[in-house]
């Protein structure tokens, strides 16, 4: 069964809408329900309590690319990427591997 674009559009468009009547419900009527905030806040502090180990692994997993990031950004943002050149020339190369320098 092939579907015309027309057909696909009109598909979109439902959807969008149906998001958007959901998101408005949310904003006027769950949001400000205390029963509803009560339990969303339970569900949230289990999921941390159940998933701390995961945070921490994700963590370790990612240290170094974090630091390696910051100190990018660091230096971008004072605009001296020739100093992080000079200062850190292996950590400016691995820079450049992951995309973040062009050559």
């Amino acid at each position: 069964m092939e579907m015309t674009d027309e057909q696909i559009t009109r598909m979109l468009e439902r959807y969008k809408k149906g998001l958007e009547i959901k998101k408005q419900q949310y904003h006027d009527v769950k949001k400000h329900d205390p029963e509803f905030v009560a339990r969303n806040r339970e569900r949230a502090r289990l999921h941390y309590e159940n998933n701390k180990e995961k945070k921490k692994q994700n963590y370790e997993k990612n240290k170094e690319r974090n630091k390696l990031l910051n100190l990018f950004n660091y230096y971008k943002k004072k605009d001296m990427l020739d100093k992080l050149q000079d200062k850190y020339p292996e950590k400016y190369k691995q820079l450049q591997d992951m995309g973040k320098i062009e050559s």
